[in-house]
């Protein structure tokens, strides 16, 4: 496999470093990919640096996951507006070994392998470096005006917040990880998204500069959304890869609920299947988008690649249960499906109002479902409203007690697509 042509087919490379294929071809490369230690979880941003250690080790080469428990406490400044705030040292090592236990479960550890994966945390060599020895070992080696040139120290100074001499110092940080992990573990070659270019350039003059050596380095775009959104992000947050954080179903609905042009980009990013295969369901797709073959693809494989083959049937199977139009299925939902559907308008009302009774025509309005009782009306009137599953057409209906699922939910459905959660409190 060459590494370098899959990654170009499937998106998942921008810039590269001369050299870096042949390096490649060459022989077994091992490679690094930083992680930062912000919070006790990745989230789904993290799973691109993940795919490429991962996609590195089925090349036959030897990854390296670098856990950042010494720059977590600086704070990178790459494509940041302002300064983040700063980690205690036991918020870090809580953090570290929650990102520890889960890139364990994507990466081959086996020690008997040649290309067995490691992770390492720069703060096991940077705890012993005092600052005098730091500016002079790596700090001569680079100047100011090489630092200043990069894009990301250039945006902070020139905005309104500036920039701390903290981050500042940042990608000389950095820049001597990778030449740490040249000297002691004969890592060639570092990889990271596109933001991070700048940082990954400065590892590679320092390492020529103080070895004469030579290292290579590639980026990945950064994933965005179609329509322009934040690319992982709900109202709720980030979308973890900690199930206790984000449930499985949450984190299948979210790849369940792309659009048909982000479906076609991230299938290719974040799952292995093969172009030939990716390419008959983009043209099934495109036969029949209502069927969002690829949405159920994508959700399906990067279920099952998080959380496990037990955990992407529950996920199908609350799916099932929510939106399939059987009365059954949504008898058979407990307490902890319905508070954590995803993707569904949620709202409150008052426990007294429904156990004194409302017309259906003003809980309908009084829960924004429609702006007002005549609107209600004429979809009550063509069929359009239903509720756990059952479709209404009296007007005259009371909501009452024995309408809530486990005596606290409401859920209604307006038209296919349209659904709500009534919270009864």
């Amino acid at each position: 496999m060459n590494l370098i042509k899959e990654l170009n087919w499937r998106g998942m490379l921008q810039d590269i470093m001369p050299g870096t294929e042949d390096q490649l071809n060459k022989e077994m490369t091992t490679a690094y990919v930083g992680f930062d230690p912000t919070a006790d979880s990745l989230h789904i941003g993290s799973l691109v640096p993940i795919l490429l250690l991962v996609h590195l080790q089925k090349a036959g080469h030897k990854p390296i996951a670098l856990v950042g428990g010494a720059t977590g406490m600086v704070g990178d400044p790459s494509g940041k507006s302002e300064e983040r705030n700063m980690l205690s040292e036991e918020e870090l090592n809580k953090n570290i070994i929650g990102v520890r236990s889960q890139l364990e479960k994507f990466l081959n550890f086996d020690a008997s392998l040649p290309n067995a994966a490691e992770l390492t945390n720069n703060y096991d060599w940077f705890k012993g470096i005092s600052f005098l020895d730091f500016i002079r070992d790596a700090g001569k080696h680079i100047t100011v005006n090489y630092m200043m040139a990069k894009d990301s120290v250039k945006k902070r100074l020139e905005g309104d917040s500036g920039m701390s001499f903290t981050e500042f110092t940042y990608q000389l940080v950095q820049g001597y990880d990778f030449y740490w992990l040249y000297k002691n573990k004969n890592c060639k070659l570092q990889m990271g998204g596109s933001d991070q270019w700048g940082n990954i350039v400065t590892g590679t003059e320092l390492i020529r500069r103080k070895t004469g050596g030579e290292a290579f380095a590639f980026t990945c775009p950064l994933i965005k959304k179609a329509d322009g959104g934040k690319f992982g992000k709900t109202e709720k947050g980030n979308i973890w890869l900690d199930a206790n954080k984000t449930t499985p179903y949450q984190f299948y609905q979210f790849w369940l609920n792309a659009s048909d042009s982000d479906a076609a980009t991230w299938i290719k990013i974040f799952t292995f299947l093969q172009e030939t295969e990716i390419n008959s369901l983009i043209a099934n797709h495109d036969a029949n988008p209502a069927d969002r073959i690829l949405q159920k693809k994508l959700a399906e494989e990067l279920t099952r690649f998080v959380h496990g083959d037990a955990e992407l049937e529950k996920a199908k199977e609350t799916t099932e249960k929510l939106f399939s139009n059987a009365k059954a299925s949504v008898d058979s939902l407990s307490v902890e499906d319905l508070e954590s559907i995803e993707g569904i308008v949620k709202t409150n009302y008052s426990a007294d109002k429904i156990n004194a009774g409302v017309d259906i025509l003003s809980f309908l309005a009084e829960n924004s479902i429609f702006e007002s009782k005549g609107a209600a009306r004429k979809m009550l009137q063509n069929g359009g409203v239903s509720i756990n599953r059952e479709k209404i057409t009296d007007l005259q209906m009371m909501v009452e007690k024995n309408n809530l699922l486990h005596n606290k939910f409401i859920l209604i459905q307006v038209g296919k697509k349209n659904n709500f959660l009534i919270t009864v409190a």
